[in-house]
């Protein structure tokens, strides 16, 4: 299978991909981990790359579809790959679609995991990040045992700069608007199926297992 999964950030298709890469056996790539893995490893892209991220500037897509095209040509994508949150916009997808091609492959299909606004607003302006370790709380649905306070390792809880109620409407703003051509694109490619992911992680789940290619 070779899907992309689609959603505004919050809606758990992070989640429910690395459910779907561990069952099925295929992996899951985002690009924020094809970044960190370049650099990492100091490869040609990923030192150019890093000389972007060092700015504060955004990558740009000549060099995340390098990491793309690299990633899908190895051995371990051989039985389908899960893209996750990529890609994001119309020239991306276009571009995505002809590397595919190159390879003689096409995309399976395309889940766009959809929830109400504000429960997306709930779901990351909720979260809590320990100080010190990578433990992440949610004031409603993960509370800790002890208010603010790391269950883990003891350290103070905190709310990051990006889950404040005001950066997460923006980003949904900004996602919104790039996304929704894109979204577009991919019905008009009859690809796209879209996908209830409100509720429990494992109700989200069960509905998305009965929409993927058998």
């Amino acid at each position: 299978m070779r899907l992309v999964f689609l959603g505004a950030p919050g809606v758990g298709k992070g989640t429910q991909a690395e459910m779907v890469s561990a069952q099925f056996g295929i992996p899951k790539i985002s690009t924020g981990d094809l970044l960190r893995a370049g650099v990492a490893q100091q490869t040609a892209l990923g030192l150019e790359a890093k000389q972007f991220m060092d700015r504060g500037d955004l990558v740009p897509d000549k060099v995340v579809i390098g990491l793309v095209e690299e990633k899908v040509g190895t051995p371990e994508c051989g039985q389908g790959f899960i893209l996750d949150g990529f890609p994001r916009t119309v020239p991306q997808a276009d571009t995505l679609s002809g590397l595919l091609a190159g390879k003689g492959l096409s995309l399976d299909r395309v889940m766009h995991f959809v929830i109400p606004r504000e429960e997306v607003i709930n779901r990351l302006s909720g979260r809590r990040s320990c100080s010190k370790c990578p433990a992440v709380f949610h004031v409603e649905f993960v509370p800790p045992k002890q208010e603010d306070i790391c269950d883990e390792c003891g350290g103070a809880l905190i709310q990051r700069s990006d889950d404040r109620k005001e950066t997460v409407e923006s980003r949904l703003t900004v996602y919104e608007a790039q996304t929704s051509p894109l979204i577009d694109y991919y019905r008009d490619k009859s690809l796209l199926v879209e996908l209830d992911g409100s509720g429990s992680v494992e109700g989200v789940q069960e509905r998305l297992l009965a929409l993927l290619p058998s």
